[in-house]
């Protein structure tokens, strides 16, 4: 698995289809490549000889895969390969390759470049600090990696502001909405179902749009999904709100929502996937034994 480097600027979400006027809000660009997973190619036995502390690294994370198949609860497991070199960290690479799901994360004092693997519910988190030097390195087997959750709205506000004292020109159907988000804010908890707001099916406008934007603000975090068509997911500045666009293989907008509530599904890998992640890894260990 290849280090991803993301070309995202993480500028606040919403675009949707253009306006029959021609006008079209144009916020958020979707990385010009977006290729999707493909399964690696498995180095030979004699290949990984010298190769102790990496085939090291993937014995531990077999053996947590295996755990968690079996659990009920799937808790977050973290096996940390900071220390591995290059011909050992590329051997890990090698044997998880890229999966569908990509994240950045991005906050004043670092980032992390997340990669899920070909096998799901296994991801591969790169940290960064402010000068670009990596200072951890780690695999972690869960649903969505911890950072997901612990930290994304660890900052940010419990309410969107709805006070009005002026609404731009141009702005019709957004302030009724910034009410039903609140609302969905106050009412979450953990394990509930998440409440989707589709924009794509409101009369928004342009500048509706932009003034949503402005009222939610930035988070720190974008997760790119690569399955059946693109589908980019931007945190918020409000608690566990999540803006989620999808695209067609033309990279145009089909579907612009508001979900509130966990990590949105399609970035999310379920129990059932960690399972056959877990007899995949099995089975390729299996070979080097």
């Amino acid at each position: 698995m290849n280090e991803i480097d993301i070309p995202i600027s993480v500028t606040g979400p919403g675009s949707q289809l253009a306006e029959d006027d021609g006008a079209s809000l144009d916020i958020l660009q979707l990385p010009d490549e977006m290729s999707t997973f493909s399964m690696p190619e498995m180095p030979e036995p004699d290949q990984v000889q010298d190769l102790d502390s990496g085939m090291s690294a993937l014995t531990e994370l077999d053996a947590v895969l295996q755990h968690q198949a079996k659990v009920r609860d799937i808790k977050p497991e973290v096996v940390d390969i900071t220390h591995l070199d290059r011909e050992n960290s590329s051997l890990v690479d090698q044997v998880l390759g890229e999966g569908e799901v990509s994240m950045v994360y991005r906050s004043a004092d670092t980032s992390a470049r997340i990669q899920e693997s070909v096998m799901a519910g296994i991801w591969r988190i790169r940290y960064f600090n402010q000068q670009e030097e990596t200072t951890g390195d780690t695999i972690e087997v869960a649903r969505v990696p911890r950072l997901c959750r612990r930290h994304v709205f660890s900052q940010a506000a419990h309410r969107v502001d709805s006070q009005l004292k002026s609404i731009p020109e141009g702005v019709l159907n957004a302030p009724p909405l910034l009410a039903e988000i609140n609302d969905k804010v106050s009412e979450y908890r953990p394990g509930k179902e998440s409440h989707v707001i589709n924009l794509t099916l409101l009369p928004q406008t342009e500048q509706d749009l932009a003034f949503l934007i402005d009222r939610l603000g930035e988070g720190p975090l974008t997760i790119l999904s690569r399955g059946y068509g693109n589908c980019r997911i931007s945190s918020t500045a409000v608690q566990n709100v999540w803006w989620v666009q999808y695209f067609n293989s033309q990279d145009k907008n089909i579907l612009n929502t508001l979900e509130i509530g966990d990590v949105p599904a399609v970035a999310a890998a379920a129990k059932e996937d960690i399972q056959e992640s877990a007899r995949r890894l099995n089975e390729i260990m299996e070979a080097y034994r």
